[in-house]
């Protein structure tokens, strides 16, 4: 694919996608929502992308969903087109959780609304310490539950503090994400871009199926018993240790060289 609603560069197995309207701090729109929807959807049917780091623009990540070409329309649309559109962005949280490559988002600046969502719903994170991370829902008269967050949020941070923050609307500083669990770690702005990079690098060098396993258990095992979970654990790592990728890892040890993964 060829999005045109954002950037999307790919790179020795590393797609680096940006939302480009940097003089509006990356708000999104509804052909953005869609076409990143699709994009992460066929993901899991593209070999070429290993891992995915969705980065900042200008200074700042997102400003959530546009005042004008969103937000304006949604007040004049029936019931039927306002659950057609917010399924549809309940859609690209599932495209990401089900695209079976690692998310990197790397955050800066302005992360609120559906931006906050997105980094949410991404599996690792690095922030700035100017980021700004606020689920604002409430502060246009909508509920927190937007998108997930209800079920996501308190999962990484806590069920306190997520509840303080979906219905405050207030904006979490990196140092809080950090502390809270929500960021993995806050770097200068200036090294932001190389180290969500280097992360995204070194993800990729390892076995591609392997991580897809992972991903896959992370996301499944939410619903899942303690028996059911290590059930589902023991099938998952069955099937890996029949990939070739298994067999180099054995081969490279016992040659003590460092394994050189195919992702087969």
């Amino acid at each position: 694919m060829s999005p045109t609603h954002f950037r999307c560069d790919v790179s020795d197995g590393i797609a680096t996608l940006r939302l480009d309207r940097p003089d509006r701090k990356n708000p999104l729109t509804f052909d953005s929502y869609a076409e990143l929807r699709d994009w992460f959807r066929a993901q899991p049917y593209d070999d070429t992308v290993k891992a995915v780091v969705f980065g900042s623009n200008g200074g700042n990540f997102c400003s959530g969903g546009d005042v004008h070409d969103i937000i304006g329309p949604l007040t004049k649309m029936s019931m039927k087109e306002l659950l057609a559109f917010t399924r549809m962005t309940g859609d690209l949280v599932k495209a990401m959780i089900h695209c079976g490559k690692p998310v990197i988002a790397a955050v800066d600046g302005v992360c609120v609304g559906a931006g906050a969502i997105v980094a949410m719903a991404s599996d690792l994170r690095i922030a700035t310490p100017e980021a700004r991370t606020a689920f604002l829902f409430t502060r246009v008269g909508l509920a927190g539950c937007d998108m997930g967050a209800c079920a996501m949020l308190p999962r990484l941070i806590g069920q306190g503090r997520a509840a303080e923050l979906l219905y405050t609307g207030r904006a979490m500083s990196a140092e809080e994400g950090a502390t809270w669990g929500f960021f993995n770690r806050v770097v200068d702005r200036d090294a932001l871009e190389d180290t969500a990079q280097e992360m995204a690098r070194r993800i990729a060098a390892g076995p591609t199926f392997g991580h897809m396993m992972t991903k896959t258990m992370l996301n499944q095992e939410w619903s899942m018993s303690l028996d059911q979970a290590i059930e589902a654990e023991a099938q998952a790592q069955a099937i890996c240790m029949q990939t070739q990728d298994f067999t180099r890892a054995y081969n490279a040890f016992v040659a003590k060289e460092k394994p050189v993964f195919e992702g087969d």
